[in-house]
């Protein structure tokens, strides 16, 4: 079942019911400055690719101004089971976790716990004893393991410069092993990663890893309370976001998309299900990774990017200041290489963010806050021209399509003013 949903029914969504105030609202898209016409581009884009077999489903959504002015739902949230997309169809979000977890951590630096050029190790004891391999080798048993220039900061954490080993480069397989099986919890997560050297120097280069994992332990260490906890109480629960979990209870399997992989000739086939089944719903209850593991819906994350968009507040409820959220979007890597992003971006607390749209490629502005989740998922905030984009849907890998550059081309493209 495909279908766009008509303007007017986007006031049924959740995102317009709230207890904490006047929620936003859907407005027509020429009202702030968007092409009805232009927008309806979108709806076909994406259903090619579920046509062609390489995406189950997905839902598409763009605020303007606080205006809600797009929203599609299409195809299958489990193609098997003859499932339709439903508009509260609850997605696995894997990286679109990283933003949520730095902001509970820059909540805590609002507060005055600590500084960002703080050492890592003045919370996480184990971090103070890492050494730096020379080859790249997070087993340790070639090269030579030199000391720290500096201590690992948190900023390093918030910003993938620690150094950290990961899966991506040098002895993977050492990382690998490190974690299996998995930790009970970000605590023995966080000193198993402790316990490995390097890759390199803190500060000396960019590079993707699990630290927002330690980020999340960061908040537990300091308030006490476990990330999920944390989480809970301090953004959900006040930003009016309560489909946004770490696991799921049995009652809300009947809204779990499926998830898929590509299989012969890159068409989709099930690799998670969408039901009691799912390692969402089955999952370990201690381990809550702050790196990629929420799982959320279309409005709940409009509400949590909305609320950046703003400075950090929506419906009269304030989780950071302005000044915060401006910082968190800065560029705070410099001009070291972030392969993963590209040329003309650089990497903020947690975000994102472009620095070059001319070298970049891409439509946003430049200081733009954006990343996405290994299950194809993606938003964006776009200060300049007030904008929160969002797609979810459930392929992993994806590289090989090119959906969510499609969804930001197709909203900028809409802007007529």
């Amino acid at each position: 079942m495909n279908k766009l949903v008509p303007l007017l029914a986007l006031m049924a969504l959740s995102i317009s019911q709230t207890t904490h105030g006047e929620a936003p609202s859907s407005a027509k898209p020429e009202s702030v400055g968007m092409s009805s016409e232009r927008l309806d581009r979108i709806a076909p884009a994406m259903q090619r690719y579920i046509d062609e077999g390489l995406t189950p489903g997905v839902i598409t959504a763009i605020m303007r101004r606080g205006k809600l002015i797009h929203l599609s739902v299409l195809g299958d949230m489990d193609v098997e089971a003859g499932k339709a997309m439903r508009e509260d169809a609850i997605f696995r979000i894997a990286s679109m976790t990283k933003p949520i977890a730095s902001v509970a951590l820059m909540m805590l630096w609002e507060e005055g716990h600590f500084q960002l050029r703080d050492p890592v190790a003045k919370f996480i004891p184990e971090f103070g004893q890492v050494r730096v391999s020379s080859t790249g080798d997070a087993s340790g048993e070639s090269g030579e393991l030199v000391p720290l220039k500096r201590p690992i900061q948190i900023r390093d954490m918030l910003t993938h410069t620690a150094g950290l080993a990961n899966s991506y480069i040098g002895n993977t397989d050492a990382y690998r092993s490190a974690f299996n099986p998995l930790p009970k919890d970000n605590a023995e997560f966080s000193a198993r990663l402790a316990s490995l050297p390097l890759n390199y120097q803190p500060g000396e280069a960019w590079q993707y890893s699990a630290a927002t994992n330690v980020v999340g332990h960061l908040v537990e260490v300091i308030s006490g309370k476990s990330l999920d906890e944390f989480l809970k109480d301090r953004i959900f629960i006040p930003l009016n976001m309560p489909d946004t979990h770490f696991y799921l209870d049995e009652a809300h399997a009947p809204r779990l998309t499926a998830q898929y992989r590509p299989g012969q000739d890159m068409k989709i086939e099930e690799q998670d299900p969408g039901s009691v089944e799912s390692r969402w719903i089955k999952g370990p209850r201690t381990l809550f990774s702050g790196a990629g593991g929420l799982v959320s819906t279309v409005s709940d994350y409009l509400r949590f990017q909305q609320t950046m968009l703003n400075g950090g507040a929506l419906d009269g409820v304030r989780i950071l200041a302005p000044s915060t959220v401006s910082l968190m979007l800065e560029n705070h890597t410099g001009d070291l290489d972030l392969w993963l992003a590209g040329p003309g971006m650089g990497f903020g607390l947690g975000y994102g963010v472009v620095v070059d749209r001319g070298a970049a490629a891409t439509p946003m502005a430049e200081g733009s806050g954006y990343w996405g989740g290994a299950y194809c998922t993606l938003s964006w905030i776009d200060p300049e021209q007030d904008i929160v984009g969002v797609l979810m849907t459930q392929v992993r890998p994806y590289t090989h399509i090119n959906i969510r550059r499609d969804f930001q081309v197709l909203t900028y493209q809409a802007i007529v003013d």
